[in-house]
């Protein structure tokens, strides 16, 4: 099977050609030489079936960053049979430089000047067919955004694969001495096929960052779009979870129901009360996680992270961190497992380390159904998008807590360098597949633990066969009251204190468990929840799911990128001690205000 290597910089649009590539048919994958997992697709090319891999962006083929030296091994250890570079057109001048480096490494290469709608508002004028005579290699001008000259690169591409590949360069060998033939056939090129103005015409990401990155206004309105951004996701995804939860209990109750009467008792309560209402109570809330990946998509590829990290940059650095950092916890919000992984971009290791500690305490995808679902079931319609916003405020004050107290075991001295790109709305198509990309990995994960979680709930609730289910005399009943006096003084019971022993093999059990607790679904297990708790034991109960040991898959991510076991015991025992520290505060602060 052959294969195609994705280069370019950083903001070049790889990762959009790649989706329009793949389709979104992605998966993640080990390669021999480096110690990272890449993005991979495969396709169907004319007759072959060909895998792209998208490797990280560079700057410099020959730098000291850990992507730089990923893709130097990567390079090295797996010979691609052809290269994609994809440049951006707005900043050719710039890029060129990357793209004669690895010509000198002797591979197949087709180039795609990207945001090319984007060049011609600004009156960059590149003739592409003068570029190709000129570097002996296919260059095509595209715009990933609306998939302008596709067609073309596609013919291209399959043609390229038809020769055998180059040899590469030796092991990669230093290019440093011919840093003076690249700068000298860059400046030839651009002269003879590029003309770009004198004076870029001032445009509209001009004028948005004179408000939008103000001194003073720029963090509130930050917040304030957020804000707004969970209002929107509450005010169309409610009715849309109400709609599921009534169709998954008319499913039980015209066809399940009847379907399993003639089974054994116990097994027909494995199926329905256990399998059934965990899955079910999980599957109403994929109308919000929908919505919440479709407006982070829209916030994210519009260019607005990268001015939040701009914005934070000052307030990071007090703390140890850089605005990356804080583009890191954002990130967090979707899944904590790429965000960790998102910090091989920085080159100091004591600052990976800092960041690590603080990101999993962005409230992920996951901590946000437990969460979508209690504030729905306790508070009113107007006061739930407060509380949910209020808890956002809470993981960003963990976060900036922890790496004050931390920052003087991680000192870092890395210069922050961030390249804002221009603002651009993000097309549907676009909006739709990285939600979809988002909302399939959160369905797998939950259909990876959910079953497992819930089947295991339901034996601890029901064994041994002696005992009332879900009473004390119970499995789960015995271990709810072993740890009634650690948490007690929270306000959490013995059952919400079995729901948060699953949690921390995934969050998505949390809410199945509690189904399976209490027998009930939907607005049944909600209206459960409101008979036994107030308002003060949900919210503290939900600030300790909040800031509690990650996942065991971020776990085990922490201690894969970090090498370092005790590093890992150190970043669960803290997040443990806090979450408990601060639910106890919250929780007996209240009481005592009369609450």
């Amino acid at each position: 099977m052959k294969r195609i290597a994705l280069l370019g910089m950083p903001n070049t649009g790889k990762s959009t050609l790649f989706n329009r590539l793949t389709g979104g048919a992605a998966r993640v994958g080990n390669w021999p030489g480096i110690t990272v997992e890449l993005l991979s697709g495969k396709i169907l090319l004319g007759s072959d079936i060909v895998e792209i891999i998208d490797l990280p962006g560079i700057y410099d083929l020959h730098g000291f960053s850990d992507d730089e030296q990923v893709v130097r091994h990567f390079l090295h250890d797996n010979v691609p049979d052809l290269a994609l570079v994809i440049l951006n057109a707005t900043q050719i001048e710039r890029q060129m430089s990357l793209l004669l480096q690895l010509k000198q490494l002797n591979m197949n290469i087709v180039v795609l000047l990207n945001m090319a709608d984007e060049a011609k508002k600004y009156g960059i004028t590149i003739d592409s067919r003068k570029m190709t005579e000129m570097l002996g290699m296919p260059i095509f001008l595209i715009s990933g955004k609306y998939g302008s000259g596709y067609p073309e690169t596609l013919q291209a591409i399959t043609k390229a694969l038809r020769y055998p590949t180059p040899g590469m360069a030796e092991q990669l060998r230093s290019q440093l001495e011919q840093d003076e033939h690249i700068e000298s056939e860059m400046t030839r090129v651009l002269r003879h096929a590029v003309q770009i103005p004198a004076q870029l015409p001032e445009n509209l990401t001009d004028k948005l960052d004179r408000v939008m990155l103000h001194p003073w206004l720029g963090l509130p309105i930050f917040f304030g779009i957020m804000y707004l951004l969970f209002q929107g996701i509450f005010f169309v995804g409610q009715p849309l979870q109400v709609w599921v939860g009534e169709a998954l209990n008319w499913l039980r109750a015209s066809a399940l129901d009847p379907a399993f009467a003639g089974l054994p008792a116990w097994f027909s309560g494995l199926l329905l009360d256990g399998v059934y209402n965990g899955v079910a109570t999980v599957a109403t809330f994929v109308p919000i996680i929908i919505l919440f990946f479709l407006f982070m998509a829209m916030v994210e590829d519009s260019g607005y992270l990268s001015r939040a990290a701009f914005l934070m940059d000052a307030l990071m650095a007090k703390m140890g961190l850089d605005g990356r950092g804080f583009v890191m916890l954002l990130m967090g919000f979707g899944c904590n497992v790429p965000a960790l992984m998102g910090t091989r971009v920085m080159r100091s290791r004591s600052l990976r380390l800092l960041t690590m500690l603080v990101i999993p305490f962005s409230l992920c995808s996951a901590r946000l159904q437990v969460f979508v679902f209690i504030t729905a079931a306790l508070f009113s319609a107007k006061a739930a998008p407060v509380v949910l916003f209020s808890l956002y405020l809470f993981s960003f004050t963990a976060a900036i807590l922890t790496a004050l107290l931390f920052r003087k075991n991680f000192r870092n001295n890395e210069p922050f360098v961030l390249e804002l790109p221009p603002y651009r709305f993000p097309t549907a198509r676009q909006m739709m597949l990285r939600g979809w990309l988002e909302v399939n990995h959160f369905l797998r994960r939950a259909t990876q633990f959910i079953v497992a979680g819930v089947v295991l709930v339901w034996l601890l609730t029901n064994l041994p066969p002696s005992a009332a289910p879900a009473s004390a005399d119970t499995l789960a009943g015995m271990i709810g009251g072993f740890l009634d006096p650690v948490f007690a003084p929270l306000g959490i019971n013995e059952q919400l204190t079995i729901a948060l022993i699953f949690g921390f093999v995934a969050k998505e059990i949390v809410i199945g468990s509690l189904a399976v607790i209490y027998g009930m679904t939907g607005d049944a297990l909600g209206g459960a929840l409101g008979q036994h708790l107030d308002w003060v034991q949900a919210y503290s109960f939900m600030l300790f799911t909040l800031i509690y040991t990650p996942c065991l898959s971020a776990i085990a991510t922490l201690r894969s990128e970090s090498k370092d076991l005790r590093y890992t015991l150190l970043t669960i025992s803290w997040s443990l001690g806090l979450a408990w520290i601060v639910s106890f505060i919250f929780y007996q602060g209240a009481r005592a205000l009369g609450y």
